[in-house]
């Protein structure tokens, strides 16, 4: 059990406090504080003997590009401790020019970096050996380009010559300037955007008129914004009646497949109703046509008693009666006509006999 225990990783420490303040003595060392190289410091270093690394700067509006700055010069050797100076207002307005953040927010700000142990409040401009001496610095850490001011070419210089200067990168693309310039670019913009927000025109150091055009030209954005927003809807709204519209359409034609296919099935030439009909009107002229006679029946015979029929002068007479009569329920008949005809009739009589 107790080889485990000692086998047993220790928790990582959690930052839960921000980096302290430097006060006149900051070095607290165990050890004695003799000056490293280069050499030394890279081979590491006692734990209670940290390689002491002192970076300086504005750090105006503290962005990544400063955190990067820092990160290198915190991981530049295996056991170092990392000082930050950060310079005063007065400094920095008279080398420099005017700060977007004062030097008590900018303190703040550097005390807030993972990567800091120690923040230097008003920090020299040029680094003394009387400062280096104080804060017991083994190395200085910027990046290498020659940062000329207060009337010399590289205020690091004699930090290079002495052997103390390591450097470290910068990081393109971002720095404060970089801001500044965004902001100054977009001045409308974002003083539009502000008093959007509840800032007063004297807050903005905007005047009468500006103020007027830029809450006119927020009212403008706002209704341009309303506009677009309903013809995203509409153009949702369209999509969606053309997508379902899609699918009716095709139902439509599924349906109209169905419904022809069906009908030709049930009318076409070949149909079922087409048999439906052969079938019943076979079975109506079967059922009126008269049944025929058995193939094995003898022929009829005429009966003794019938006598045969009359002769064919009598047939010519009958015929010439029924035309006399039929003359006569046509019109009255004349007295000749009626002797003539009951003559004609006795002389068919006596034929007869």
């Amino acid at each position: 059990m107790e080889e485990l225990e000692h086998t047993c990783p220790q928790p990582h420490t959690t930052l839960t406090e921000p980096a302290i303040f430097a006060r006149e003595t900051s070095c607290e060392c165990r050890a004695p504080h003799e000056r490293l190289t280069i050499e030394q410091a890279r081979r590491g270093t006692p734990v209670d003997r940290p390689v002491r690394v002192y970076a300086d700067g504005i750090f105006d509006l503290f962005h990544s590009g400063h955190a990067r700055a820092l990160m290198q010069a915190k991981n530049l050797f295996p056991n170092s401790y990392l000082i930050v100076g950060v310079c005063s207002d007065e400094l920095t307005h008279k080398y420099k020019g005017f700060t977007v953040m004062t030097e008590e927010e900018r303190y703040e700000a550097l005390r807030h970096c993972r990567y800091v142990d120690e923040v230097v409040r008003d920090a020299p401009w040029t680094l003394t050996p009387d400062f280096l001496e104080q804060h017991k610095i083994d190395f200085v850490a910027h990046d290498d380009i020659p940062y000329s001011s207060a009337g010399t070419e590289d205020v690091y210089k004699h930090i290079k010559e002495a052997g103390m200067f390591v450097p470290t990168q910068r990081t393109e693309g971002i720095s404060t300037s970089d801001l500044i310039t965004r902001i100054v670019r977009d001045y409308d913009v974002y003083a539009r955007r502000n008093l959007q927000r509840g800032y007063t025109a004297k807050e903005l150091n905007v005047s009468y008129i500006n103020e007027k055009k830029y809450r006119l030209q927020n009212q403008v954005d706002r209704m341009k914004e309303k506009v677009r927003t309903v013809e995203e809807r509409s153009k949702h709204f369209v999509y969606r009646v053309e997508e379902k519209s899609a699918d009716l359409i095709q139902k439509w034609e599924e349906k109209s497949r169905e419904f022809i296919g069906n009908f030709l099935e049930l009318f076409g030439p070949d149909g079922t109703w087409k048999q439906m009909f052969q079938e019943r009107s076979g079975r109506m002229i079967q059922a009126l046509s008269p049944r025929g006679s058995p193939s094995n029946s003898p022929p009829r015979e005429l009966s003794p008693l019938r006598s045969p029929s009359p002769p064919s002068h009598w047939g010519h007479a009958h015929a010439h009666a029924h035309a006399h009569a039929h003359t006569r329920a046509s019109s009255p008949p004349s007295p000749k006509a009626a002797s003539a005809s009951i003559s004609s009739m006795s002389e068919g009589d006596d034929d007869e006999k």
